[in-house]
């Protein structure tokens, strides 16, 4: 296995990030340090994590742990769209495009953290 770019879930964790700083770009202006700043900065987080997580991939527990913290931010980008969804600043069937990034992203996540073996 080579690169953590490579990995499924980074390219959808990156492009999800990506999305996502282009359609806050519409938000109100009076949500930039709020709820803007809050979901640029978790679905950034994620990528950031299965980074750092795969760099640590020959240590099992280290590797469960960044992968956990990766799911954490992930959970978090999805309430922070529900939000979105919630104040009128994404409408549903976008909000649904984006939330099924974050659903297989997870699925990826937790299929690496039930498999670690599979990555060393």
């Amino acid at each position: 296995m080579g690169a953590p770019e490579e990995l499924k879930v980074y390219q959808m964790a990156f492009e999800l990030a990506c999305r996502i700083q282009e359609v806050t770009k519409r938000f109100p202006d009076y949500e930039r340090y709020s709820l803007i700043d809050q979901i640029r900065r978790s679905s950034r987080s994620v990528c950031a994590n299965v980074m750092e997580g795969y760099r640590k991939r020959r240590y099992p527990k280290s590797f469960i742990s960044k992968l956990s913290d990766a799911a954490g931010e992930n959970a978090e980008t999805a309430l922070w769209l529900d939000f979105a969804l919630k104040f009128n600043y994404l409408n549903s069937e976008l909000h649904k495009e984006l939330k099924s990034y974050c659903e297989g992203i997870g699925k990826l996540l937790s299929y690496m953290m039930s498999n670690p073996e599979k990555f060393s």
